[in-house]
This record gives structure tokens, sequence and C-alpha cells, in this order.
């Protein structure tokens, strides 16, 4: 009988001690989960050269980040990846554009494949005509799409990027379009000649990001 109740004790005291077990890896999982919500995300602006290239007041808005104008996407909350793998195209918005305009954006990456070493520049990322100066005011990017978003996805180890946006104002009765060549391929795209051969000029605003990799 004495055997019968040491072993029932036995059993019970594993079943505790189990118990036990889980309700602390529930708890770690739970308190690295908080801490992962708390981390600070530092947003640090571009300086040098690099912030240069902001002029004007156009707006770009990612979920979460806001308007990331002359920043480095930072890594926390996984963010870097979240840009490249799950944010649809950005909210574009330039509250200095007159209403009775047409306006040309432009997102290109000059670094591909890598800054060091930009064979492939520019890539292009976005290419929409016709936007409305009423919709840019508004924050609504409606237009001709010539070329559908895509997300900025720097190559492992190939460092920092630059993710250029370039506001163009639309030249009246120009009828803008690529080429077959154009069309065909994203990298190596002649933006200079783009810009020259469709007489937009200077940009009115423009601003970039930089990123790399979500792993490095």
């Amino acid at each position: 009988m004495l055997e019968k109740r040491t072993g029932r004790m036995k059993v019970q005291v594993a079943v505790l001690l189990a118990m036990g077990l889980v309700g602390i890896a529930a708890w770690k999982s739970k308190t690295l989960q908080h801490s992962e919500f708390m981390e600070t995300c530092d947003f640090e602006k571009l300086d040098g050269p690099d912030s240069e290239f902001c002029q004007g007041d156009l707006q770009v808005f990612y979920p979460e980040l806001g308007d990331i104008g002359c920043t480095y996407i930072p890594k926390c909350h996984q963010y870097r990846k979240r840009i490249t793998k799950e944010w649809r195209n950005p909210e574009i918005k330039y509250p200095q554009a007159e209403k009775n305009k047409n306006y040309v954006l432009i997102m290109a990456d000059p670094d591909a494949p890598s800054r060091s070493e930009p064979k492939f520049r520019f890539w292009r990322h976005w290419l929409v005509i016709d936007i409305k100066g009423s919709d840019l005011r508004a924050g609504r990017l409606k237009g001709h799409v010539l070329t559908d978003y895509v997300r900025p996805t720097p190559p492992s180890r190939s460092g920092y990027h630059r993710y250029q946006f370039r506001l163009y104002e639309q030249p009246a009765y120009e009828a803008i379009s690529l080429s077959p060549e154009e069309a065909a391929s994203l990298g190596s795209w002649p933006l200079e000649r783009f810009v020259e051969q469709f007489r937009l000029g200077s940009p009115v605003a423009s601003t970039q990001f930089l990123t790399q990799h979500h792993n490095d």
C-alpha cells in the first residue's frame, strides 16, 4: 500500500514539475515578445551628399514608418525585411503641387548591384506619369503606370542602397513612354536620357531613403 502511495506521489510531482516548466517557457516567450515590441527604434537621418539629394517637400509614407524621406531604414521590428517582402507601394504626397498641372514620378536605385560597383544603374522601381497635381496634394497617386512598383531588394552583402524618388513637372501635351528595350528590362535604365528625351528638366522635388539586406 505504501509503495502505491509513493508511486502516486512521484507521478503528481512529475506532473507539477512539467506544468511548471511549461509555465516558465510561456513566460519567457511573452517576455521576449514584449521586449521585442518595446525595442527602441532610432531613425537616423542622412547627412553629407546623401542628404543634399533631398530637395523640396516630397513625402513618402510606408506603414509604421511614416515619412521616410532622407533617412536610413532601421533594422528593428524587421522594418528592412518588411519593406522588402511585405509592404506595397508607399503613399506619395507633394503639398506644393499645382492643381492644374501633371507630374511624373520616378523611383530608381542607382546602386545596383552595389554602390561601389553600380554596373546596372539605374534600376527602375516605379514609373508613373500623368499624375494630377490635385491628387498629389491629397496623397493620392493616380496616373498612368509605365512600371509597376517593385519593392526594394538590396542583395546580401551589397551594403546600403539609395532608393531615390524624383518628381518632375510633366510638359503639356508630351506623350511619355518607354521604348521596347527599356520596357523589357528594369536594370541599366538610362534615366538621364529618358529625362532629356521628354524634356522633363530638373525635379521639382526629390527624396531618398537608404536600406540594406535585412540579414546584414
